[in-house]
């Protein structure tokens, strides 16, 4: 381990699982990190890898041994991870398995157990061993796991419809299960990445880009769910367009009707609906347009991003835009410390990765006091990110309950 490596989980294990929060914040430059750089009037910019594996004792104390098992459950995978009592990440690596949610609530509640079991293999512990399970799904949903009675994205069906999936999991099992969307499970991850131990004392606001865009308030190292449990819905706040769109650019149209919405522009449906029609246009001769496939061409636009293309970088260029005027917004009614960005958009190239966080981060508009405090981050172990986020909810939950 680095020098600074042991600064920084020095900061995280230190006698006060508390502490003064500035220290574990901001202690130690890991060798994985991009940079921490101060724009004067803009938020800093942290790049992926500041969280360290020796740092997730999260300070909660060593007593009896016992385990969460946390699953994400996914449109067309699932992933599990097993954490310990004290806050240490047994699982290291992406586990995954098909979730089966096209079949139905059956199929994929028996798919969700495989997972669980799949992550318990994984760490050489018994089921006898778990005391809880944190499960995550994609939204909308209830804050106790009950699917809308729209339907949502990845449960189609109309089975799905109302579905209780918290509550079939846990009849299933026959263990305690908690609930969290995915968004929101990212969001809380990243939080206690960033800052362990002190997270109390901080708050951050994640946008998660994906098919859509998920979004999760962090206050005080707690995800705000709201009365419903659909706060953090951050894909529909509706955003200023000026500077953001082109003068003869058609205003975005969200699949939730809304227009110029967060997630007209900054998703995969946004760069297939409305931004990649649009930027074709302008550039006849684009060599997208000799790809037939709908879907296909969407994909490749972030490759060609990645390379330099004009066009993509266009359209990527407008996404961080829309993100940051997000940001901007957030500012103004949480004042956050940290501003995170997940999902498919920063799982990239290193160097397309830093253009587009710095994109974000210059364009936010921070008060100057605000921008001096301000950190813009991507959500480390982007992958993992869902199903440990559900552990940590619940494993919170657990030591709530025990308290009490």
């Amino acid at each position: 381990m680095s020098t600074a490596d042991s600064i920084q989980a020095d900061a995280f294990a230190c006698s006060d699982p508390v502490g003064d929060g500035r220290q574990s914040a901001r202690t130690g430059t890991p060798k994985d990190a991009e940079r921490w750089r101060t724009h004067r009037g803009q938020a800093r910019t942290r790049g992926i890898g500041w969280y360290r594996r020796d740092t997730e004792t999260r300070g909660y104390p060593v007593g009896e041994d016992w385990y969460v098992v946390g699953v994400d459950c996914g449109g067309t995978t699932n992933a599990g991870t097993v954490l310990r009592s004290d806050g240490r990440f047994l699982v290291d690596r992406l586990i995954e398995s098909p979730s089966r949610v096209l079949d139905g609530p059956v199929a994929a509640v028996a798919a969700l157990e495989e997972a669980l079991d799949a992550a318990l293999d994984e760490a050489g512990i018994g089921r006898e061993q778990v005391r809880v399970v944190g499960l995550d799904t994609p939204g909308p949903a209830s804050a106790t796991g009950v699917i809308s009675s729209r339907g949502a994205t990845n449960f189609s069906g109309p089975q799905w419809r109302g579905f209780d999936v918290r509550g079939a999991l846990e009849h299933r099992l026959r263990l305690p299960v908690g609930y969290i969307n995915d968004a929101n499970a990212a969001a809380l991850y990243a939080h206690y990445a960033y800052f362990g131990s002190a997270r109390a004392l901080y708050s951050s606001v994640a946008a998660i880009v994906g098919t859509g865009l998920g979004g999760g308030l962090v206050e005080a190292g707690t995800v705000i769910t709201g009365r419903s449990g659909m706060a953090g819905e951050l894909g529909h706040v509706q955003i200023p367009l000026d500077g953001i769109l082109e003068q003869d650019q058609p205003i975005p149209r969200c699949n939730c009707g809304l227009f110029g919405d967060v997630e007209s522009l900054a998703s995969l449906t946004g760069i297939r609906k409305n931004l990649l029609p649009y930027w074709l246009t302008r550039y006849p001769d684009h060599p997208l347009h000799r790809v037939p496939d709908e879907a296909e061409r969407t994909y490749r636009v972030r490759t060609l991003a990645e390379e330099g293309d004009e066009m993509c970088l266009r359209i990527f260029r407008q996404q961080a835009d829309a993100i940051a005027a997000l940001f901007h917004i957030a500012s103004n009614f949480t004042d956050p410390t940290a501003y995170v960005v997940g999902g498919g958009v920063v799982e990239a190239t290193d160097e397309f990765r830093t253009w587009f966080i710095d994109r974000v981060g210059e364009h936010m508009n921070l008060r100057e006091e605000q921008a001096e405090v301000a950190v813009v981050a991507t959500v480390p172990d982007l992958d993992m990110a869902g199903s440990r986020g559900a552990a940590l909810s619940a494993l919170d939950s657990a030591r709530t309950s025990a308290a009490t």
